[in-house]
């Protein structure tokens, strides 16, 4: 399906964001300039901005404009509902070492439907409470197919448009369908040190794994999160009992 003029012009300020144009802080170009640039009324132009705000990716500044973000915002791993904007449970984070391809653990492989001994690109980053202490360590694994397509996300920064966008932007392809597993365990040694906790301690892994319209895996992440800062509540309509 064709995009909409306004996803049009939110998708094009995002490439550019992410290519670096725009750089954090920058201002966007104005309401005017972008309605003449793309020969749309206001309330197009209003509507793309929105949507890059509801993703996190601008802010508005009163008399200003729209500046690009200075702190992206990422969510832990797992309840990524389709419609869902990125605001919504995200939080600051930071990355946690540069990209590195290996051959994933043996339940991120079959996730995403690995052959024996075949690599995948992992990004890890570190999801911050609003005091700036840990709350979740969360490894992002992406197959060979999608990374080769999408060369930023072997690169150390955090993709300002988010890794959602900007995998489907490269690849035209899109998550249609995700799916969410949460076990607890006990913490690793390294788990441990990264959240900034002491053994023993028990976690929530929250394994999530998006797939395309054609069921072929985009990335899975596993979250691992202190089990005193775990929760999920879920609100849903009940049936009438017969």
């Amino acid at each position: 399906m064709p995009m909409l003029k306004y996803e049009q012009i939110a998708d094009s300020l995002r490439r550019r964001i992410t290519e670096g144009e725009f750089a954090p802080g920058d201002l966007l170009p104005s309401g005017r300039d972008l309605c003449e640039q793309w020969g749309v009324s206001r309330a197009t132009v209003n509507k793309a901005l929105d949507v890059l705000r509801a993703d996190g990716v601008v802010v508005a500044r009163q008399g200003l404009g729209f500046r690009v973000t200075d702190t992206p915002l990422s969510r832990p791993a797992g309840g990524r509902r389709g419609g869902a904007a990125r605001v919504v449970g995200g939080r600051p984070f930071r990355r946690l070492g540069p990209p590195v391809t290996e051959a994933p653990p043996a339940h991120v492989a079959e996730a995403l439907e690995l052959q024996p001994g075949e690599s995948a690109l992992r990004r890890d980053r570190l999801v911050l409470l609003a005091d700036g202490a840990p709350l979740s360590l969360v490894s992002a694994w992406f197959p060979a197919d999608v990374a080769d397509r999408c060369p930023k996300l072997s690169h150390a920064k955090p993709i300002a448009e988010g890794t959602t966008h900007y995998v489907a932007r490269q690849t035209g392809r899109s998550p249609a369908r995700g799916t969410d597993i949460t076990t607890v365990r006990l913490a690793t040694a390294a788990e441990a040190e990264a959240l900034d906790r002491q053994l023993p301690m028990a976690v929530a892994i929250d394994l999530h794994v998006a797939r395309d319209a054609d069921d072929a895996p985009l990335v899975c992440e596993v979250g691992v999160t202190p089990s005193d800062l775990w929760e999920r509540t879920e609100n849903y309509e009940m049936g009438t009992v017969n």
